[in-house]
């Protein structure tokens, strides 16, 4: 499906069993990894400055032949994928206005 149809949204289950509703955002490729990046689905009236709202990146790890979504490792490696996400976001943003 192209994305001029809107977002794209995946349910994953957390370790507790809770299931949560992720819209899709990127996806990035570093150090030979890759990561994915998801805002939580949330409704309208939602507070946006709650701690359940913001930027979740997870790696996609193969595992019996089919792809899983996993944390990251570390603290180190999250901020780097971070920083490397709002790269590549700000850079497309900048190319669309040119």
């Amino acid at each position: 499906m192209s994305e001029s149809f809107g977002p794209d949204f995946i349910t994953i289950t957390d370790e507790d069993g809770n299931e949560i509703e992720l819209e899709f955002l990127d996806t990035l490729e570093y150090n030979g990894q890759t990561y994915m990046a998801f805002f939580p689905a949330v409704e309208e009236d939602a507070d946006e400055e709650s701690e359940d709202y913001g930027l979740i990146i997870l790696k996609v790890l193969e595992e019996n032949g089919e792809e899983i979504l996993s944390t990251l490792d570390s603290d180190e490696e999250l901020d780097e994928v971070y920083d490397h996400f709002m790269e590549e976001l700000f850079q497309e943003d900048g190319n669309e206005e040119e």
